[in-house]
């Protein structure tokens, strides 16, 4: 008797969910990301009530409203394409890396050998960073929550992590600066606030975040944020923090400045840049919106770098204002040719 063959079962062809239309497998980042924000362009109103509403109001302004406008947003792509499993991992790395850093020279009692001189310029000139920190925390965190695709509105999350993670370094080290070194005053919050809204080289980069933080247009509030305050905020407590702190023997501040500007500076660069491009390749039109917006805002900006270079000019070793300024406004004029801008 013949054996009968078994018919094989037809294979079943893998499919996507309905909104994806490539004929192709999403990647894991497409998949976690592609046209997660079902509210953008929704008729009559993003939300489910009243388009009436006040916050459908505000985002049909602010945001669908925006100058700053494409027909489809979905495809810019992160340059490191993270998805939040991905860029957990990979700070993960970083914070241990700092954590080993910050416990090597804690064992060679390295905050008792700063000078009296570096302490104070701490106290006036750095260590009250925290506060415009955490309104750069904010300010990533609006543009997050504004933008038209998942695909952007991802980048900026990951930029608030970051600047959250530079500013517990700070107050961390502004607590064990207190306690090693008997001078308390450097973890005393009311003080450092003190010097954050009264003293005047902060003052102009203190104007310059507030009214940043107010700039509701999605588009102006990215522009303002990373073409304009970020490129000089980060120069400033970044690379020229770095190098002053090598001058004066800190070298765990130094290397801990390198890692947030290798990393985390060099994540918001990429991301900057690529967003540009994709709206400028789009629409070419909007490389003029978006020089008219940072010409808007750069005499702001100008002058938080200007009082930025004072402070750091009154640090032990330190290059003159002027000198630091020409710094700060070239690494600025760099970014802005790189984004084509």
């Amino acid at each position: 008797m013949t054996a009968m063959t078994a018919k094989p079962a037809a294979r079943k062809q893998k499919k996507t969910w309905s909104l994806w239309t490539e004929r192709r497998l999403p990647s894991e980042y497409e998949a976690v990301t592609y046209k997660f924000h079902s509210h953008f362009r929704r008729t009559p109103a993003p939300f489910e009530l009243s388009e009436n509403w006040s916050i459908n109001q505000f985002y049909l302004r602010n945001r669908e409203g925006s100058k700053l406008n494409l027909d489809d947003w979905e495809g810019y792509r992160d340059p490191l394409t993270y998805t939040y499993r991905r860029y957990v991992g990979d700070q993960k790395d970083r914070e241990v890396y700092c954590d080993n850093l910050i416990d090597e020279f804690e064992r060679q009692d390295s905050y008792r050998k700063l000078s009296a001189a570096w302490l104070d310029f701490l106290g006036q000139s750095y260590l009250p960073v925290r506060f415009p920190g955490h309104a750069m925390q904010m300010s990533a965190a609006y543009v997050a929550q504004m933008a038209p695709s998942a695909f952007v509105t991802n980048t900026f999350y990951f930029q608030m992590g970051n600047e959250m993670r530079r500013v517990q370094r700070q107050a961390y080290l502004a607590k064990v600066l207190a306690l090693d070194t008997g001078r308390p005053e450097l973890a005393d919050s009311t003080i450092a606030r003190t010097v954050w809204t009264q003293a005047p080289q902060w003052q102009g980069l203190r104007e310059l975040i507030e009214k940043q933080l107010i700039a509701y247009d999605w588009g102006e509030a990215f522009v303002t944020r990373n073409l304009v305050l970020r490129p000089i905020f980060d120069h400033i407590f970044n690379r020229e923090i770095a190098d002053l702190a090598r001058t004066n023997d800190d070298d765990l501040l130094a290397l801990l400045h390198d890692d947030f500007r290798s990393y985390d500076e060099s994540y918001a660069v990429e991301t900057t840049k690529a967003l540009v491009r994709y709206a400028t390749g789009k629409v070419p039109e909007h490389a003029v919106l978006l020089r008219e917006w940072i010409a808007k805002w750069m005499p702001l900006g100008e002058r938080a770098a200007r009082g930025l270079s004072e402070a750091l000019s009154a640090a032990p070793g330190a290059h003159s204002a002027q000198v630091i300024l020409e710094r700060t406004m070239t690494a600025h004029a760099r970014l802005i040719a790189d984004c084509g801008l």
